[in-house]
């Protein structure tokens, strides 16, 4: 349950605005799951893989063999699907008052809390178990902690108390990269670090964009999220610097792989140009729907982009397009240098 705040009176209105789901949930065609998978939010699961994928990519210990890399995703989606559940747990009382999730499994009574609370014990001691055993101690221990991060953290403590819940509790999410890291080499280094960093500023402008389209919906209920308490023109500039941000953390990926760099920073420009462009657009018209709607979406492509082309640069073939560009640069500035002399 989420405890009342102070905050909850000077953002809650006298009256609950007249709102129906499809006010509040973006458009797209309604897939209905089992109850049990429900609230286990397996939509937000292969993001988090994707950035896993990420941080061992970044790794020497790149490519894994193949039995390890197993545990460590399949570890990893039961860490995340358990913190969902309880997630759903702690804000079921929450969710029944929102229209946008009064109708999930537990608020609508189609699944007990019994029953969801022995679903996430249950994933918990599976994720444990087979990273301990898969994998190694480090990503088992990392998982947990981004379980923790998440629940308590997140939904617990920051969520119903600040507009920067989602800045500092995007560590939940930032954690998988080094669950990777440490599958690969049984540390983190730097590089795993620096997509720890990435995913933490890429959040804020991928869910207060979220956030704009559901700012009446978390009205309603006291959440203070950034949209409901400083408006959308504050909310439009904050995505736009956190934007910027993304893109000036991400070049840097050019010295955290050990290999494919210079591949990876030339097809990092498309990307970085359109998140920029669309930041952009959603800043000059704050209340456009379909801007923020837009920049939402493309926040998680570029995300997964990123990670593939992390993925890409780890390929022999992207080590010998390195190759044979620093010898074209070479055979350029060599003469040039002369010339200069």
């Amino acid at each position: 349950m989420v405890s009342a705040t102070p905050m909850t009176a000077e953002i809650n209105p006298p009256a609950a605005p007249s709102l129906t789901r499809q006010d509040v949930v973006p458009s797209r065609k309604k897939v209905t799951l089992p109850a049990w998978l429900e609230i286990a939010k397996p939509r937000l699961i292969p993001l988090l893989l994707a950035t896993t994928l990420g941080g061992m990519a970044l790794s020497e210990g790149w490519p894994l063999p193949m039995p390890r890399l197993a545990c460590t995703l399949g570890g990893g989606a039961l860490a995340a699907a358990a913190a969902g559940v309880l997630n759903c747990l702690w804000e079921q009382e929450l969710d029944g008052r929102m229209v946008r999730t009064s109708g999930r499994a537990l608020p609508s009574g189609r699944l007990s809390a019994t029953t969801a609370f022995l679903v996430a014990v249950a994933l918990t001691t599976a994720a444990a178990t087979l990273l301990v055993g898969g994998v190694n101690c480090l990503a088992a221990g990392l998982s947990l902690l981004g379980l923790c991060s998440y629940v308590l953290l997140y939904t617990v403590v920051l969520k119903p108390r600040t507009t920067q819940n989602i800045v500092i509790g995007g560590v939940a999410g930032a954690i998988p990269p080094l669950v990777g890291a440490a599958a690969a080499t049984g540390h983190v280094g730097l590089s795993g670090w620096w997509l720890f960093a990435l995913v933490m500023v890429w959040t804020p402008a991928h869910f207060w964009a979220l956030a704009l389209l559901l700012k009446d919906d978390y009205r309603s209920v006291g959440i203070p999220m950034l949209p409901v308490v400083k408006g959308t023109l504050v909310t439009a500039r904050a995505i736009q610097a956190y934007a910027v941000v993304t893109v000036l953390v991400s070049s840097l990926g050019l010295l955290a792989l050990p290999s494919g760099g210079l591949l990876y920073s030339l097809l990092l420009i498309p990307f970085n140009a359109r998140l920029l462009q669309m930041a952009w657009a959603l800043r000059q018209q704050p209340d456009d729907v379909t801007a923020a709607k837009g920049l939402f979406r493309w926040s998680i492509l570029y995300l997964f982009g990123l990670c593939l082309l992390l993925l890409l640069a780890r390929l022999p073939l992207a080590a010998s397009f390195g190759a044979q560009s620093a010898e074209l640069l070479q055979q350029w500035t060599g003469p040039l240098a002369l010339v200069t002399f």
